[in-house]
């Protein structure tokens, strides 16, 4: 007797498919802690460089152009921004790190506030941290990793931009982002490699965070 759907088969990506295709909406952006929701799901959150491509990924995620706003202008992004992911869990934009178009003070205050954000929040499942696939792990990315690994949050990385690389390219950065991952203790070792312009690898970080979202509800 045959049957159409394998026993082995991954369910996630049609999970995944159907979570992103629903309900997505801005709640609220967090500029201090006390702002924060109720820890009462669990969060995803985004985190990368300024104009790494933040806002573009969590738009082609739900297949919205204006979700999440994107800009030319590094440092966008000045807050905890949330979104409620069908009543299932909250997607949080962080703030750019690295260069930003804003005084000292305000950059200094954006970075506490996440540090804080990343060792109090128990409801915080994953951070992706997005890094651009044509320039790979950047020093600046690197002192970010340490921050998470000294915080013990599980985070994943996620190259965008693919479609700007060839395809042998494509395949020697993930290889060279993995092997920099080996040795970090709050890793995951599987990068994902996307294009918000082509759609390239959206299906996997879908299935990725659904998986999440199940392993944490």
């Amino acid at each position: 007797m045959s049957d159409d759907t394998s026993p082995d088969e991954d369910p996630y990506p049609e999970i995944g498919r159907k979570l992103f295709a629903g309900r997505c909406d801005f709640v609220m952006g967090a500029a201090k802690l006390v702002q924060l929701p109720e820890m009462d799901r669990p969060e995803i959150a985004f985190a990368g460089r300024s104009n790494v491509g933040k806002s573009s990924l969590v738009n082609a995620l739900t297949g919205r152009k204006t979700l999440a706003k994107t800009s030319n202008t590094p440092g966008r992004t000045q807050q905890l921004n949330y979104f409620d992911l069908g009543g299932r869990a909250y997607m949080v934009d962080m703030p750019g790190y690295g260069y930003a178009q804003a005084p000292v003070d305000q950059v200094r205050a954006w970075t506490a506030l996440v540090k804080s954000y990343l060792r109090g929040r128990a409801s915080l499942a994953r951070v992706f941290v997005l890094i651009d696939s044509r320039h790979g792990l950047k020093e600046v990315d690197r002192e970010a990793l340490d921050v998470l690994d000294q915080a013990a949050t599980s985070y994943q990385i996620v190259l965008t931009k693919l479609d700007q690389l060839k395809l042998p390219e494509q395949a020697e950065r993930i290889e060279q982002t993995a092997t920099a991952l080996i040795r970090r203790p709050a890793a995951f070792p599987v990068v994902l490699a996307t294009s918000s312009r082509e759609g390239l690898g959206l299906e996997e970080l879908r299935a990725a965070i659904a998986r999440l979202i199940d392993e944490r509800s």
